[in-house]
């Protein structure tokens, strides 16, 4: 089923971004210059229609691309998976082979000041409209008008925590300003300044918003208390990591032209603030009100549904979501782009390639990494009794058998069976769906997670299926938990714990059974930590700014950064076993100034104030 609350083509409200020579306070032609305020907020339907487009801003998790044609893109759809070491597209080498600069508007979050400024004059402008006589006239009650103004304080918050993630210090904009003003120049609040500022409103509309509730439809992609208290944890992790607490030695000299400094000094004590705003989340969450999703079969858990039926719909892991469909008439959307060709019958399928990288985090069905575990290899295929997965067949490269459940929820590799019609796919030179086509996964490796099984296009299979593109989930905030305890006090016992929640869910073997001596080794711990979210949050869009936050980037692949090659499979060689050769595919190139997303030129070419990112 659909939700309402995106989407909505509302006749003169429609946001449309305006052209390039406008300020980034505007919100469009129509809301700027051409509506009447006054006229708008005395309908009830129209002040409705206004404040549900706040909602488009919302990211689009299951968007892989860039394209600037699409309604849904840059800094709003998943380049992140795209920009980390997760993924790689075909269509494309931009922005691997060189770094981004101040001229790229393709991917950009800046535009996010408009949907704050529509927030701004909601909640200048929205009043309760009583109902008309004693008739059943629509009518606005203070009710429905707290809630609405909640969650549009909420959005505005949000939207500044979505442009420090990727600016840093940014303008704050507490007050719609009017596109006719002379002064609409202004500079860069600090670190520390937009941190509290975002702190603050999602404290303060924490205690506005509603509870979880996921027996009402219509309000499921509402943003909620434990939205609120989520992403107000995850930006004091932010703050608490090196990237904003005093880490990136290019920006600790980044000042205004008042010669204000932007970036703080190293402040220990961030983590522990970083761990209340994270405790304060988990009580609330284990109060009922978010759980892991699982999925049971004659009474044992099913980690292969579970891991696969945790994105396919709203459930109590789901922390925010966006409505929107997954129309398979969207030339983006996975289900219908992204299968192999001998599946679809199309030549714009198989494009969305896992690296190498990513398909060697996965851990084996001994919980260990394929270094530690001696059931990895890379000899051959495989024969009767090798696999103790279950999940591939007899002439399997080794490679992918005996591997953990999310890797096969996750990975569609060479030779493997599509869920539905049997039909096998070749990635390799001359298969049924590669090199042939214009289109294929560069890597040799097409990306399966969040992808439909039951959408096929033959037979009485549907063709779509309704999932929310997830923004945040139950399973991300356990680690970060884990993350920020182990900061403070690695000795504390809640720290495996918590990691081994998204272990037993996943059906891996736990740590506390099997790598017990990392107990209160901070640093062991810390690995541990990440490579739990490495392989649990893979292609969810967090890693990228997971690895700049704590400022590992700009290393080599070999040391967990982006600044290398990326590797897959031989695409080119002309036999099947010359194609499990580790081959370089694509140059990638990250450098220090990457850390931060430049602001673009054209703003600060208008601005006397506004000062650019460092190396930009």
């Amino acid at each position: 089923m659909k939700k309402i609350l995106i989407g909505f083509t509302a006749i003169l409200l429609l946001i449309q971004f305006p052209a390039c020579n406008k300020s980034f306070l505007d919100v469009s032609d129509e809301l700027a210059e051409e509506l009447d305020m006054e006229k708008i907020f005395s309908n009830p339907q129209d002040a409705r229609r206004f404040h549900r487009n706040i909602y488009e801003g919302i990211p689009n998790t299951m968007n892989m691309t860039w394209w600037s044609s699409l309604t849904t893109h840059r800094g709003q759809s998943n380049v992140w998976a795209l920009l980390s070491d997760d993924l790689c597209k075909f269509a494309t080498s931009f922005p691997y082979s060189r770094p981004l600069d101040p001229t790229d508007v393709i991917i950009s979050r800046w535009d996010y000041y408009q949907y704050i400024r529509q927030a701004n004059l909601f909640l200048e402008w929205a009043r309760e409209i009583p109902r008309a006589g004693s008739g059943m006239a629509d009518y606005l009650s203070a009710s429905e008008l707290h809630d609405l103004k909640a969650e549009a304080r909420f959005f505005r918050a949000y939207y500044h925590y979505l442009l420090f993630e990727a600016y840093g210090p940014i303008p704050i904009m507490e007050v719609a300003v009017s596109p006719s003003e002379t002064n609409l120049d202004f500079a860069r609040n600090s670190v520390d300044e937009v941190v509290d500022f975002i702190y603050n409103e999602l404290t303060a509309v924490a205690g506005e918003l509603r509870d979880p509730n996921l027996a009402n439809e219509e309000l499921l992609a509402v943003p909620t208390k434990g939205t609120a208290l989520a992403v107000r944890a995850r930006l004091m992790v932010y703050a608490a990591s090196p990237l904003f607490n005093g880490g990136y030695e290019e920006a600790t000299g980044l000042a205004n032209t008042d010669g204000k400094l932007l970036f703080p000094a190293y402040d220990a004590a961030k983590w522990e603030r970083a761990l209340a705003a994270l405790q304060e989340f988990i009580d609330y969450a284990n109060a009922d009100h978010y759980e892991l999703f699982k999925v049971y079969s004659d009474g044992q858990l099913d980690p292969y549904g579970s891991v696969y039926g945790v994105h396919m719909s709203y459930n109590k892991e789901t922390i925010f979501a966006r409505s929107q469909d997954n129309q398979p008439s969207a030339s983006y959307f996975l289900d219908t782009k992204n299968p192999p060709r001998v599946v679809t019958g199309s030549t714009q399928g198989a494009n969305t390639a896992v690296t190498q990288a990513l398909v060697d985090a996965f851990f084996m069905v001994d919980g260990l990494s394929i270094d530690e575990s001696p059931l990895y290899s890379e000899e051959g295929f495989s024969e009767a009794g090798d696999d103790l997965s279950g999940q591939t067949e007899t002439g399997t490269y080794r490679m992918f058998i005996n591997r953990e459940p999310r890797f096969y929820q996750a990975v569609f590799y060479n030779g493997r069976k599509w869920h539905i019609g049997n039909e096998q796919a070749w990635f390799n030179r001359g298969g049924n769906s590669d090199m042939n086509s214009a289109r294929y996964p560069l890597t040799g490796h097409l990306m399966y997670k969040r992808m439909s099984q039951r959408v096929y296009p033959g037979g009485n299979y549907p063709r779509e299926e309704y999932r929310p593109p997830i923004v945040h989930r139950l399973a991300e905030f356990y680690l970060l938990y884990a993350e920020a305890l182990n900061e403070v006090n690695p000795d504390d016992l809640r720290i495996i714990e918590y990691i081994d929640k998204i272990r037993e869910r996943a059906g891996v073997p736990l740590l506390k059974d099997i790598k017990a001596d990392i107990v209160g080794d901070r640093e062991a711990q810390r690995q541990a930590i990440r490579a739990e979210m490495r392989v649990e949050l893979c292609t969810e869009g967090q890693r990228y700014f997971d690895l700049k936050r704590w400022m590992i980037a700009d290393k080599s692949p070999e040391e967990g950064g982006l600044d290398g090659p990326i590797y897959g499979m031989d695409m080119f060689a002309m036999t099947l076993e010359g194609f499990y050769t580790r081959t370089k595919v694509r140059d990638r190139v990250f450098d220090r100034k990457n850390y931060l997303m430049p602001i673009p030129l054209a703003e600060i070419q208008k601005s006397q104030l506004l000062v650019q990112n460092p190396g930009y």
